[in-house]
This record gives C-alpha cells, structure tokens and sequence, in this order.
C-alpha cells in the first residue's frame, strides 16, 4: 500500500478510511510541523523527504508546483467531496492504477451528479 501524507486541507476522515485500506497515511497535524503556516513548497518537501506522497485539496497550487518541480514522490489532487468513505476508495482505485507515484500527478475528482 501507499505511503501518504495529508497537509492540513485534507479531511481527517478521509485519512481513516485510507487507512482502514490499508494505506501508511500521516497527516501533517501528527508530525511536529502541526501549527507551523507551511508553504505548498515545504509540504512537498517534507513528504519527499519522508519517502511519501501529498494528499491534498488544494489543487491549483499542487498543479502548478507538479509543473514547476516534477521530482516528487507524488501528489493526488482531489476535489472536495462530503463521501469520506468514497472519496477513499477513489484515492484507493486511484493508487492501484500507478504501481509508482513517484513524479505522478494524480487527479481524484468529486463524482458528477
């Protein structure tokens, strides 16, 4: 399973349900970063140095730093999504379909009604 990492945005129970998937998911509040006012840049950063890829919502930002600095263990980009349990499964699905994150932007979008 995937080695994740969560910035601030991203909801908690989202991260449950990876987890319960089976996936290494730290949030940026369980680290000793929590409270700090990181840039886009230092997350990406920590999470490479880490070995792990970012979880976030804040899309605009990840993209354009996915552009600007390809070298990455991986960024997934989701749309904001109430279905904790299955904005999970679509991370989940999503991670199956890449056996490498590294350098990949992956885009996880809310589901159309």
């Amino acid at each position: 399973m995937a080695k994740l990492y969560s910035n601030e945005n991203f909801p908690f129970p989202v991260v449950k349900y990876l987890r319960e998937l089976g996936h290494d998911v730290l949030t940026i509040q369980g680290t000793v970063r929590t409270g700090q006012l990181l840039s886009d840049e230092e997350v990406l950063s920590f999470a490479a140095s880490e070995g792990r890829c970012v979880l976030t919502l804040n899309r605009r930002h990840f993209v354009s730093l996915h552009n600007d600095k390809p070298q990455h263990e991986g960024i997934i980009v989701c749309t904001f999504d109430p279905d904790f349990a299955g904005q999970a499964k679509r991370i989940h699905d999503a991670i199956g379909l890449n056996s490498n994150l590294s350098n990949q932007l992956i885009r996880v979008n809310r589901p159309a009604k």
